[in-house]
């Protein structure tokens, strides 16, 4: 395979990994499904999320340090989440739930779930 072909090949899977990254945290997802938040650096991405009640919100931490995810209101708390790990949470009451990171109290971000 020569050069030109292999670099239009990655940057086609490149293009193709973004579109999946792209659905993948969609803001809003039908009842019971799943959504995805992801961490990166000191930020919440995105920073307000929609799900429907009983559905799971993921976060994913892709930064270098750990961080939390915990509710403002107590409701859920993810503990420290290294670096490459997750923590999901399953939304079973309508409202707006208000969360940071315990680390970097400077992290904030929303989850609205709809009835």
């Amino acid at each position: 395979m020569n050069t030109p072909v292999r670099t239009r090949s990655f940057l086609a899977l490149l293009a193709a990994l973004a579109l999946v990254v792209g659905a993948c945290n969609q803001a809003s997802t039908p009842a019971g499904a799943g959504s995805g938040n992801t961490i990166v650096d000191y930020a919440f991405k995105p920073a307000s999320i929609t799900v429907a009640v009983n559905g799971t919100v993921t976060w994913t931490n892709m930064a270098t340090q750990a961080h939390t995810v915990t509710a403002d209101d107590g409701s859920f708390d993810s503990h420290d989440i290294a670096a490459g790990a997750v923590f999901s949470h399953t939304f079973a009451t309508a409202g707006t739930f208000t969360f940071h990171c315990t680390i970097h109290k400077s992290m904030t971000g929303t989850v609205v779930v709809t009835p």
